[in-house]
C-alpha cells in the first residue's frame, strides 16, 4: 500500500489504516515523510490540547475522565501519550493505554502511546506527526500527554494550541520546577486529584505565584478524575480557550509560531545530518582529539568544521 492510498484510507476513517499510519510516522523515515505530505492538506481542523506536568500528578487518569466528558458531548477524541522508552524493548511502556482501557471499544476514541526514544522535552520526535494522523482521520480533539520531565516540558507549548498544566495537592518541591517556566507556558492550570487533602493549599500557592507573574494569569481550576468533580468545568475551559484563540487571528498566529518552531527543528536536524555525512567519522575523530587534548578550543574547531562542510559536497550514495 503506497503512501497516497494509505492516506486516503486514513482520511476515510479506516481504523486499520490509522493504526498502520501511526506506526509509519513513528519510524520517522522517508515513507513517514511521504505519508505526512499526503495527509497534510487535510490537517489543521482538530483542537490540539497538551497536558503537561510532573510525573505522578494524574495526567493519564484526568485525560480518561476528559475523554468520557467529551464523548458525552459527542466529540471524537484522539490521544497521543508519550511514554518513557522501555529499557528492554525500546518501545513505549503503554502505561497510559492501561489507564484509558475503558475507552478501548469506543470508535470515537483513539489512544496511541509513543516511546520517547531519548527525545528531549518530554515529546517523542514523531508526536506532531502522530497528532496529524489523528487530525486527518477526523478526530475533533487531539490530546498530547507528555511524560513529565520538569522544565524541558516547555517543548509541549510548541506542538499544541492549548496547554493544560496539571498539578497535584501537596506541591512541595515541585514549586521550584514551576518557577523554571511551566507556569509561563500554561493556558490553563488545574489541580488534579482534588479529592485529596492539600488541594486548597495547592490552589493558594499557585494563585500567589500567578499574582507575581507578569501578564494576565491563566484560569486556575481543580478537578478529580476519581469523583468527576470539576471535569466538566475543565472541558468547558478548554473550549473557551479555543474560542478565545479563534478570535482576532490568535489561532493563526499560534499556528505560524508552531510552524516556525517545527521548521527550525527540522533545519537543525537536517543540517546536522548533512554535516556529519560530509565530514565523516575520521575527520570528527581528529577534531575531537584536538579538543580533548586542549590543543584547540571547541568553538574554534566547530567553526573550522562548518567551513569544511560548506565547501565539501555531500557524498553520493
Amino acid at each position: 500500500m503506497g503512501g497516497a492510498s494509505l492516506a486516503d484510507r486514513v482520511i476515510a476513517g479506516d481504523r486499520r489504516a490509522i493504526a498502520r499510519a501511526l506506526s509509519v510516522v513513528e519510524r520517522g523515515d522517508e515513507p513517514a515523510r511521504a505519508l505526512v505530505g499526503a495527509l497534510f492538506p487535510r490537517t489543521g481542523r482538530a483542537h490540539l490540547v497538551g497536558l503537561t506536568g510532573a510525573g505522578g500528578v494524574g495526567k493519564s487518569t484526568l485525560i480518561a475522565a476528559l475523554i468520557a466528558e467529551w464523548r458525552r458531548r459527542d466529540r471524537t477524541v484522539g490521544v497521543v501519550a508519550v511514554d518513557p522508552t522501555s529499557a528492554l524493548t525500546g518501545g513505549a511502556l503503554l502505561g497510559d493505554r492501561v489507564r484509558m482501557e475503558e475507552h478501548h471499544a469506543d470508535r470515537g476514541v483513539w489512544v496511541r502511546s509513543l516511546a520517547t526514544r531519548g527525545a528531549a522535552g518530554g515529546l517523542a520526535g514523531a508526536t506532531l506527526d502522530a497528532a496529524r494522523v489523528l487530525d486527518a482521520a477526523g478526530f475533533e480533539i487531539v490530546v498530547v500527554e507528555t511524560i513529565g520531565v520538569g522544565q524541558d516540558e516547555l517543548e509541549v507549548a510548541r506542538a499544541v494550541e492549548t496547554v493544560v498544566l496539571v498539578e497535584a495537592p501537596n506541591l512541595g518541591d515541585d514549586v521550584q520546577a514551576l518557577k523554571a517556566g511551566l507556569l509561563e507556558i500554561a493556558d490553563l492550570i488545574v489541580v488534579g486529584k482534588a479529592d485529596l487533602p492539600g488541594t486548597d493549599r495547592a490552589l493558594a500557592t499557585l494563585r500567589a505565584m500567578l499574582h507575581l507573574a507578569p501578564g494576565q494569569p491563566p484560569p486556575l481550576l481543580k478537578a478529580s478524575a476519581a469523583t468527576g468533580q470539576g471535569v466538566a468545568a475543565l472541558a468547558d475551559a478548554i473550549d473557551a480557550h479555543l474560542a478565545w484563540l479563534s478570535a482576532d487571528g490568535r489561532r493563526e498566529q499560534r499556528a505560524r509560531a508552531r510552524a516556525r518552531a517545527e521548521l527550525e527543528r527540522l533545519l537543525r536536524d537536517e543540517l546536522v545530518r548533512v554535516a556529519l555525512t560530509r565530514l565523516g567519522a575520521p575527520n570528527l575523530d581528529q577534531a575531537s582529539a584536538l579538543v580533548a587534548s586542549r590543543q584547540q578550543d571547541p568553538y574554534l574547531v566547530a567553526r573550522d568544521l562548518i567551513q569544511r562542510v560548506l565547501h565539501r559536497p555531500e557524498p553520493r550514495t
